[in-house]
């Protein structure tokens, strides 16, 4: 059950934002460029005018729906932060516990005057290393505070027994966003490559350094990383499900990586286990080889620069400042953030389901919830219609589909058990150590999960976030509170608009279930096939036709959409979208002509897929966000899945010769 726990202070707020506003006669449909045909470019015929009118704030790299709606989401976080500070809140209550972290990162004048202080005692223990075995148990102990250097290890479901958690450990070491960023010649990434050289010569500097030591320690700890970064998988690589997982015995590990010493790297880590999936083997047999031809003196270095980066953002404005510089060079984001901004998104990051308690007792109504419950029913009724039409699936493999499909977890707007903080310490005045204590926490946690059965009720997001997500090892969809507003979903707006909104969501999600990493799990959410061999092999020849489709869009005028890396999120569009709108037409709305402010249902529907993915964004970030991100940029999230929609068409009168237009015997169709 949800805690009951609210402060007083947010009754007034509670009861206003929980009473159901006047029903409006419909919602419009704003900024309709109707010099634009819709057959051309249906994402500008909807959003062009928005997009060339919208002014992205100095202190974001976008505006608009989808994730830069956590913007406004943080802001509602640092109202009822503001408030909970003020507070004389009784010990170790949560409320007490978000408004002194809060309170105390607010609190710069301390934090400025501490300087790099609350660093001294880690860069001493680097200094006093003596070898590699030294090297390694810093390495674990500070694993155990969630700072990650060259191993990263987590806890989490065995995919080939999802009921039981067990360690894991996946390549790392490196500090910019991805390998290839280190091997790249092109302008735009060398410019990156110098920022980030420049912010680890920063680090140096501020703590001791002259120049010249700084700008060498940069240069080595930025070789040490491409080293490593050779023998690192590429995203694309990354999403192999099967080829990402090696079960391998401590033991052998111990033979296989002599130098790393794992037995007393898990004591120190106080993690006992048999076995331990090594995601990417190679990473490791390159950091073995490496702790034996690197330095010792080289390598403290190395963890010098991790360790100040790691805690760079909770320092003091010249730390801050640093970090700001390289992420401008990153996103394009002009000006840093408000220090409330900051700290709303800080304890979001750490006590983020305390918070969530708060956050939806004010914003999240539970009607919302048994709205959402009902539309999510609907489409997974439509999404089981559709497996049965499919013509190119035996009924066999139908079958087994139908039994995934109707054995999917639902979870809405908030967890049914809240996570606890009772071991984390909060002082006022101490935000460093808040910090380290709530990350210690984090670690404690997920170190208490393994070898034990997975809790089936956990959630991986906080109840504010702007977010959906799929967990395939659990056969779940999630859809936290952050996500249901508009203009993804509104209790007041008619069918159309949550259909095409919040209802594409939930038929994204669902579709993740079938795509092309989904589907290798079964129904309990453990990697085993259950489909025939032909119909598999008839899948991947449909997934490779949306390989091939969306790395032909261009954004930026030459970069193209990499088609490998966004193939799962293009298929849940391309699939999301089409059962929607199925389910949209079991709705006496949806089985209606009646126009509602000139447009029919069907056109309502599809401006509503449009405008969930109106974003503006700097080039900077588009650029990082092509390179990294799984999903296509926004406008091929709405453009390419409607062409190869059939109802699109009729509702638009798309026809040859507009530049939407696909032939209908080349539309993808997969679910």
């Amino acid at each position: 059950m949800k805690n009951r726990f609210l402060l007083s202070v947010f009754l007034i707020s509670m009861i206003a934002c929980q009473t159901r506003k006047t029903v409006p006669p419909f919602i419009a449909i704003e900024g309709i460029d109707s010099a634009i045909r819709p057959g051309n470019n249906f994402y500008n015929y909807v959003n062009l005018k928005w997009y060339d009118t919208a002014q992205i704030p100095p202190s974001q790299s976008g505006v608009g729906a989808y994730r830069f709606m956590n913007y406004q989401q943080r802001l509602k976080l640092q109202g009822i932060l503001d408030s909970v500070s003020k507070i004389n809140n009784p010990a170790g209550s949560l409320e007490q516990k978000i408004g002194d972290f809060y309170a105390a990162g607010m609190d710069t004048n301390t934090v400025n005057q501490r300087g790099f202080d609350p660093l001294k005692p880690g860069l001493d223990r680097i200094n006093a290393l003596t070898g590699t075995a030294d090297m390694l148990t810093f390495i674990a102990e500070e694993t155990r505070l969630s700072n990650v250097s060259l191993i990263d290890f987590q806890v989490y479901p065995d995919q080939e027994n999802s009921r039981m958690n067990m360690g894991h450990i996946y390549q790392t070491g490196i500090g910019m966003p991805d390998r290839d960023y280190y091997f790249k010649t092109d302008t735009a990434t060398v410019a990156i490559q110098l920022a980030y050289k420049k912010y680890l010569a920063a680090l140096f500097a501020l703590t001791g350094s002259d120049t010249a030591a700084a700008q060498k320690n940069a240069a080595l700890v930025y070789n040490i990383q491409q080293q490593l970064a050779t023998a690192h998988k590429t995203n694309i690589e990354l999403r192999d499900v099967k080829g990402n997982f090696h079960k391998t015995a401590v033991a052998d590990l111990n033979k296989q990586q002599p130098n790393i010493g794992w037995t007393a790297f898990f004591q120190h880590l106080g993690a006992t286990m048999d076995s331990v999936n090594v995601g990417q083997p190679a990473y490791y047999d390159k950091l073995n080889a490496l702790l034996k031809s690197i330095p010792i003196q080289d390598w403290k270095i190395y963890l010098k620069a991790n360790y100040i980066s790691n805690y760079a953002d909770y320092l003091s404005k010249p730390f801050v400042n640093a970090s700001f510089e390289y992420n401008k060079a990153l996103t394009g984001q002009a000006v840093q953030k408000t220090r409330g901004e900051i700290m709303s998104g800080a304890v979001d990051s750490y006590l983020g389901q305390a918070l969530g308690q708060l956050y939806t007792k004010i914003y999240f109504p539970e009607s919302a919830k048994t709205r959402m419950l009902e539309l999510v029913n609907n489409l997974q009724k439509a999404f089981s219609n559709r497996v049965d039409k499919l013509d190119w699936m035996s009924d066999s493999t139908k079958q087994k589909a139908k039994e995934k499909l109707f054995a999917i977890t639902k979870k809405i707007g908030y967890p049914d058990k809240w996570r606890d903080y009772k071991n984390v310490t909060v002082v006022r005045n101490k935000y460093f150590e808040n910090v380290v204590s709530a990350a210690a926490n984090n670690f404690q946690y997920a170190l208490g999960k393994l070898g034990k059965p997975v809790d089936k009720t956990e959630w991986y997001t906080t109840p504010s976030t702007v977010t959906a997500y799929n967990n395939p090892l659990a056969n779940e969809i999630v859809f936290p509170a952050g996500i249901l507003q508009p203009p993804y979903f509104d209790n007041d707006a008619d069918d159309a608009l949550n259909y095409g909104g919040i209802g594409m969501v939930i038929g994204h999600e669902m579709t993740h279930t079938f795509d092309d990493q989904g589907a290798q799990f079964d129904k309990d959410g453990n990697v085993k096939s259950w489909w025939t061999p032909a119909d598999y092999e008839k899948f991947k020849a449909k997934t490779q036709q949306v390989i091939d489709l969306y790395s032909k869009f261009t954004v930026l005028d030459s970069i193209h959409v990499k088609g490998a890396l966004t193939v799962g999120e293009n298929t849940a569009d391309l699939s999301g979208i089409a059962v929607a709108y199925d389910a949209f037409k079991m709705t006496k709305q949806g089985q209606d002509t009646t126009k509602i402010g000139g447009f029919t249902p069907d056109q309502r529907f599809f401006f509503s897929i449009a405008r969930i993915w109106r974003v503006k964004m700097k080039d900077e970030y588009l650029r990082y966000w092509v390179n990294n991100d799984p999903h296509s940029p926004p406008m091929w999230r709405v453009n390419g899945p409607l062409m190869n929609t059939p109802a699109f068409y009729t509702a638009f009168n798309v026809q040859p010769g507009d530049s939407m237009y696909v032939d209908e015997s080349k539309r993808i169709r997969i679910w």
